[in-house]
């Protein structure tokens, strides 16, 4: 009986003498080839897939601001500038990220006067992406600042045309 050392003999048995145990070079080659063409295409999908979703939460993170603005100003008749320099214990009331914590978020908040309007009319919160009181590296190419005002207006600063659902 022929013994070689490169064969299994389990294989062996299943696939008949001379059988290699194993991949060739090429076969790992091959294998290693697909796994970077589908890592190639999925990569940018899953990108443009986490953007979409840190802008959403940023979103979300304006509304509910809008909505405390609101209830501010109905106790206070005007509404509050903020930022993350606030200045005044008030004003260090609004969350001035868009996620959990500030150093993981992706967007910086902040809320100004309308153009034109004094604060006690009307005030726009801003989303600015990637500041460096948040990710840095974060960047949302297609709508980069996104606003909503106490009018209901609400924009995006980039050539995206669907920014806001």
């Amino acid at each position: 009986m022929h013994h070689d050392r490169c064969v299994n003999p389990g294989l062996r048995d299943r696939f008949g003498p001379g059988i290699p145990a194993g991949f060739t070079l090429v076969e790992t080659m091959v294998v290693l080839a697909i796994m970077g063409l589908l890592a190639a295409v999925a990569y940018p999908s899953y990108a443009r897939y986490v953007v979409k979703a840190r802008r959403v939460e940023a979103q979300a993170a304006l509304l509910e601001l809008l909505q405390q603005q609101e209830h501010y100003f109905t106790q206070h008749n005007t509404y509050l500038a903020f930022s993350a320099d606030a200045a005044t214990p008030e004003a260090g009331h609004f969350k001035w990220w868009s996620g959990a914590r500030a150093a993981s978020s992706a967007y910086e908040l902040r809320g100004e006067a309308c153009a034109a309007q004094p604060i006690e009319r009307c005030i726009v919160l801003k989303a600015v992406p990637g500041t460096d009181r948040v990710d840095a590296s974060f960047r949302d190419r297609d709508c980069q600042v996104l606003t909503l005002s106490s009018t209901g207006l609400h924009t995006a600063a980039g050539p995206a045309p669907d920014c806001w659902p």
